[in-house]
């Protein structure tokens, strides 16, 4: 559980969201993205994205567009600098919704033609709803179109969505909470959070009708906290790579490395109380016990590892592939994320 302080903000910061919001786009390896429009709302039926609604949200096909249209549309007017009173869609208590539209160029089929073409490369959507500048939380959700689901693209734009949610301002939307609700059958997208960092925090009972087999479901929310998720590991988690250009990243990555060397300042002290206690027990002197564990040796340790670590990068016997500049060579994903999830799981298409 995080500490309840939010190191991000103190008492006098102002806790409003923004009057107007930037939004922007978003490079995956598999997919990039862009803030949908509401010109891209007919691609969606084109695509039948709304197809099992019941089986992967828990609502119907009905209720699902209805609500989508409803946050594309206040994603529009606040990137228009519109009160969420004018999108004709307002929310009472002032929260924000972004939407993306999900584009890629791939040609699975290998007929020289992008397999979206004829919704101009959108495949879905993806979104942080519920924005609540308050509380610094935030909903996801992704929306994919039939054909487009079960093939990974989820795990290649979450993690980037939520890099960008938990950055600092103005980086990203510094938020403190991400969360998502799942209906209990469907248990691909219960993986695919669980894998990506987030952890059950509760579970409403009989919460959503199951239409195809005629009885109530559980409805269950799952949660990660700014402290708590590692951008770095959940993209490797699934094979993928880090693109440093992408909002919010940088920051992810200066908190990563300060995690690094916080951890091997730890190993350090740790090792040095392990070699004072050994000699403590055998009787003998322990002239240099604490003098590692001192803050100027400490640090000049953990440089010294870190400076190894940045060597071996250099060299090429990096042993950790999520890392990886503009300028370098791109590795190839070390893990396919099927592998990850399990390689004899049922591999069925209702993917959220």
């Amino acid at each position: 559980m995080s500490e309840n302080a939010d190191p991000l903000f103190d008492q006098e910061t102002p806790r409003e969201l923004p009057a107007r919001i930037v939004i922007p786009p978003i490079k995956g390896e598999m997919v990039h993205l862009r803030p949908a429009t509401i010109e891209d709302l007919p691609r969606l039926d084109e695509l039948d994205a709304y197809y099992n609604a019941s089986r992967i949200t828990g609502k119907d096909e009905q209720s699902e567009r209805a609500v989508v249209h409803a946050w594309v549309r206040r994603s529009v007017a606040w990137a228009n600098g519109q009160a969420a009173s004018e999108s004709g869609v307002g929310d009472p208590e002032s929260r924000r919704t972004i939407a993306w539209a999900v584009l890629t160029d791939a040609d699975h089929d290998a007929d020289g033609k992008t397999d979206a073409e004829s919704t101009g490369n959108v495949i879905g959507m993806v979104f942080l709803i519920d924005i609540d500048g308050w509380a610094r939380s935030a909903r996801i959700q992704v929306l994919l179109g039939k054909d487009y689901r079960g093939r990974g693209y989820s795990r290649d734009m979450m993690p980037r969505v939520m890099t960008y949610g938990f950055a600092p301002t103005p980086a990203g939307l510094g938020m403190h909470r991400i969360w998502v609700a799942v209906p209990e059958k469907n248990t691909r997208s219960l993986s695919v959070y669980q894998s990506l960092g987030f952890s059950l925090s509760g579970t409403s009972r009989d919460a959503l009708w199951d239409a195809e087999n005629g009885k109530y479901q559980d409805l269950h929310v799952l949660d990660t906290l700014f402290d708590e998720y590692d951008p770095i590991r959940s993209l490797d988690a699934f094979g993928m790579h880090v693109i440093e250009d992408n909002p919010g990243v940088r920051e992810a990555l200066a908190a990563k490395e300060h995690s690094v060397a916080i951890r091997i300042r730890q190993d350090v002290a740790d090792a040095s109380a392990s070699v004072a206690a050994a000699d403590a027990s055998d009787g003998r002197p322990a002239p240099d016990a604490g003098r590692a564990t001192s803050s100027g040796d400490g640090q000049a340790a953990a440089d010294e590892a870190i400076a190894s670590s940045a060597d071996d990068k250099a060299s090429g016997n990096e042993t950790s592939n999520w890392y990886y500049g503009p300028n370098e060579q791109r590795k190839p994903s070390k893990t396919a994320w099927w592998r990850n999830l399990g390689m004899n799981r049922k591999r069925d298409t209702e993917e959220d």
